[in-house]
């Protein structure tokens, strides 16, 4: 698959991010031409200086708000494939900050796709990257499905169901002609991996426990969530970009996420985790604060039928690279190395 990515322009939104830095860790290794824009970095640390990415691509430091700046380093990047991952990732921040997660997320998207209406001569393929979370979710055992109704409950998750309204109508007004580009949005679940520092994020929580030599407190642990790897819905993003630029019948709606039995509740994983790491604990906090959602679970099967995709790690492994990859930076150790081989590992599954 990355061979196919050798000297592809691609253009990057979020490429400071946890999941950016990956991407364009993965991009790199494989020779493409690679331009990020977004904000700084989110945290500090952060994957993108530790990822040893600085000088590696064209990154440029914007607000996916600022049509003109955005504009600007689309038309010199002139890519071929557009990955969309700038957004306000968090629930709970977005409580605090509805407007500013609107129009992040909202209006982030609305630009980028003016960019290919505008600008986008040379765009083959564009990948909106949304959440599970996008859903009317109703609490159900049963994972949701594509053509299932998109009306998430809290200004994170009904903006993201925004997010990919807008991507359909681009899709429908500007993008549907044969030749037009092809553009498609992915609902990936809850990623685990190293370099996620994020705040209100259960697997941070554990590591930022683990420097103060504490117990891990969990503050919704009886919540079920599909749990991944990070570099499970990488590698499929970069799957759906590659196939839907060869073939533009490819492009849709695409769910990401585990096999059903990888979807586990937050007490279960720490669990894991402190099993996997070793003379670590955790208790319940208190489940106060904004509603989220307890039940969530994704089908996946049109991904599987479409692709003959299939899931790589299971939990299991996913925690177990996590901690690798975590003791290494707490050992002041080689993190592209280590970030290096868990995708050569990864890839040789594939």
């Amino acid at each position: 698959m990355l061979e196919f990515y050798k000297d592809k322009r691609v253009f990057i939104t979020g490429h400071t991010g946890f999941k950016g830095a990956w991407l364009c860790r993965i991009l790199i290794n494989a020779g493409a031409q690679v331009t990020g824009f977004s904000l700084q970095p989110p945290t500090q640390p952060n994957l993108f200086e530790l990822a040893g990415l600085e000088g590696k691509i064209d990154s440029i430091i914007g607000d996916i708000r600022d049509f003109s700046a955005l504009e600007k380093a689309f038309c010199k990047a002139g890519p071929q494939i557009v990955f969309h991952l700038a957004a306000q990732p968090i629930v709970r921040d977005s409580y605090q900050q509805p407007r500013y997660t609107y129009e992040t997320n909202v209006m982030g998207t609305v630009n980028l796709l003016e960019c290919v209406r505008m600008h986008g001569e040379t765009v083959k393929s564009v990948l909106n990257i949304t959440t599970d979370k996008v859903y009317h979710n109703r609490e159900w055992v049963w994972g949701y499905r594509e053509t299932d109704p998109l009306d998430g409950y809290d200004p994170y998750s009904n903006s993201k169901s925004c997010s990919e309204l807008v991507t359909h109508s681009y899709r429908n007004s500007f993008f549907h002609a044969p030749e037009a580009v092809a553009v498609s949005t992915a609902r990936a679940g809850n990623v685990i991996g190293g370099g996620d520092f994020a705040s209100d994020r259960i697997i941070p929580d554990c590591v930022r426990a683990v420097q103060k030599g504490e117990d891990i407190l969990v503050r919704n642990p009886y919540s079920t969530r599909p749990y991944q790897h990070v570099l499970e819905p990488l590698a499929a993003y970069l799957m759906i970009a590659q196939r839907q630029y060869q073939d533009k019948s490819f492009a849709g709606y695409y769910n990401v996420g585990p096999d059903d039995c990888d979807c586990l509740t937050t007490g279960d994983l720490v669990t894991l985790f402190c099993k996997t790491w070793g003379n670590l604990g955790w208790s319940s906090g208190a489940q106060g604060g904004p509603h989220e959602a307890n039940f969530l679970k994704l089908d996946c099967s049109k991904l599987k039928n479409t692709f003959q995709w299939q899931p790589r790690w299971h939990i299991g492994e996913a925690v177990l690279k996590t901690v690798e990859w975590t003791r290494v930076w707490l050992e002041g150790g080689d993190i592209p190395a280590v970030m290096d081989r868990q995708i050569s590992e990864f890839l040789e599954e594939v």
